[in-house]
């Protein structure tokens, strides 16, 4: 717990500007370690939602939450920073106001809270949030609602990160693999996911040709990850093709691209492994 001297509105006060140093501090340090500009601000919920992709929601009712799962808001994103540290002393007064309410001992309702995966977004109740944190409180009472996504919001730290994750959930609209197929397709740079998607429609368009048939996008990402991505990435591993390339769905996007540019072709063989091999080992 903050020191309490036993004057509720002046340990208030006391809270409050310690609270405003330590954003500003924040500030500077990240100023002068040229941290991306996103990695202190509060995560805004409306594009965390849109990244991952709505699928429903739960109420859950009340429930105690970890205030350091605490990381985003529904519409206070300029308010606090990334801890809920005032930005400016513009909230000053009513912050204050709470702080003092509460070391008189005055009872506090609930903050509102959404959950997604393991984080949570302040519907209502931002000072309360930030009151805590200055008191060094773990624990807070909430009323939560959980957000269900069509992908995980496994790591999301910053803004920045949302990129990424509405590529992947644009890609897995695209290309509806589930389970362990959809997670062994990773990225590291968003576009990519829109460059394989386009190489995976091209794909069954190609097979719906040959074979006479209409194919439905799960039936073309099924065939396209098991007749395709499986061979050919096990194919060029053996072969020690970009070794130094860390997942497989980034050597199988450069092979694809790498063998049309060079040959001009859609097959496979061993002439064209070879081919990708030596090329390979002149990018490194």
């Amino acid at each position: 717990m903050a020191r309490d001297t036993g004057f509720p509105d002046a340990d208030a006060e006391n809270d409050f500007s310690r609270m405003r140093r330590a954003a500003e501090m924040s500030r500077l340090i990240a100023w002068f370690t040229r941290q991306p500009a996103d990695v202190n601000t509060i995560l805004p919920f409306d594009e965390v939602v849109a990244a991952l992709g709505r699928l429903g929601e739960t109420y859950l009712g009340l429930q105690q939450v970890e205030v350091s799962s605490i990381v985003g808001s529904v519409d206070r994103t300029k308010d606090f920073d990334r801890m809920f540290r005032p930005t400016s002393s513009r909230i000053r007064e009513r912050w204050q106001r709470l702080a003092a309410a509460q070391r008189r001992g005055e009872s506090v309702p609930p903050v509102r809270l959404y959950r997604i995966g393991g984080m949570h977004f302040v519907i209502d109740g931002h000072h309360r949030v930030s009151i805590a944190i200055a008191r060094h409180l773990h624990i807070i009472d909430a009323y939560v609602t959980e957000i269900h996504t069509r992908i995980s919001p496994e790591g999301i730290s910053a803004t920045s990160d949302l990129i990424l994750k509405d590529h992947r959930r644009l890609f897995l609209s695209r290309v509806p693999l589930v389970g362990a197929q959809a997670q062994a397709i990773r990225f590291t740079d968003p576009f990519d996911y829109a460059e394989l998607a386009e190489n995976v429609e091209a794909w069954g368009f190609r097979l719906g040709q040959e074979i006479g048939e209409y194919l439905t996008r799960a039936e073309v990402a099924r065939r396209w990850f098991g007749e395709e991505f499986l061979p050919v990435v096990r194919m060029a591993r053996r072969a020690g093709v970009r070794d130094d390339l860390g997942s497989d769905a980034e050597l199988y996007l450069w092979l694809a691209c790498e063998r049309y540019r060079l040959v001009r072709k859609h097959i496979w063989d061993d002439e064209i492994v070879a081919r990708l091999h030596d090329q390979g080992r002149r990018r490194r």
